[in-house]
């Protein structure tokens, strides 16, 4: 028993190494790169490397490469997943904002759910008409772009933008969706009503 403890101990430690140990452009490493290191069992070796992040308030994510999580992923789905290690919890609203203004982070929450309602897919173009009614033409090129590079959208030959891996693993899109739908309502109730004209009553003969 203590040597199997031994042999996952080992593989916990050369997995933690693997997805905290940056080698390619984007972060973590994917599923066929730690089976051809730990084996097939890879998958309970992060299982235990989550349960060791806990009090950490880290956690192991996943990211498939279709924007739907399978509900009961297969080895080969795993495979060709991508995992990296995360938060679990929330940052203090002062630590989310290191690096971004305010107003950055409302036009990627704004890029984000106009891609949602799109059906994963906008053109430049049209997210760029939108970005330029909330800010300054100067900043919407610039934003985007940024978004690009930070790998929360990608961008095709075609111009087309889509939702990256660091979207789908950071972002809680229902969340999103919801928070802006209940923001929607709540600027409709509390909208003043307009006022009606006065209808003028026809003289009694």
């Amino acid at each position: 028993m203590s040597k199997r403890k031994g042999v996952y101990g080992s593989k916990v430690k050369k997995t933690t190494q693997m997805l905290f140990y940056k080698r390619h452009q984007k972060p973590g490493v994917k599923g066929w790169e730690l089976r051809k290191a730990l084996g097939s069992d890879y998958p309970k070796v992060l299982d235990l490397l989550d349960d060791y992040l806990k009090p950490l308030d880290l956690q192991v994510k996943t990211i498939f490469e279709e924007e739907k999580t399978p509900e009961k992923p297969t080895l080969e789905e795993l495979d060709k997943a991508r995992f990296y290690v995360a938060l679990r919890g929330d940052l203090p609203t002062k630590d989310k904002l290191i690096g971004w203004r305010i107003d950055d982070l409302a036009g990627l929450a704004i890029t984000i759910s106009f891609i949602i309602s799109k059906k994963g897919q906008a053109a430049r173009k049209d997210v760029e008409k939108l970005l330029s009614e909330k800010m300054p033409n100067w900043k919407v090129g610039l934003n985007i772009d940024r978004y690009i590079r930070y790998g929360y959208l990608a961008q095709d030959d075609n111009g087309q933008l889509f939702l990256d891996w660091r979207t789908r693993a950071e972002v809680d899109q229902k969340a999103l969706i919801n928070m802006l739908l209940s923001t929607d309502a709540q600027k409709a109730e509390t909208a003043e009503p307009e006022e009606e004209e006065p209808q003028e009553q026809e003289n009694e003969q």
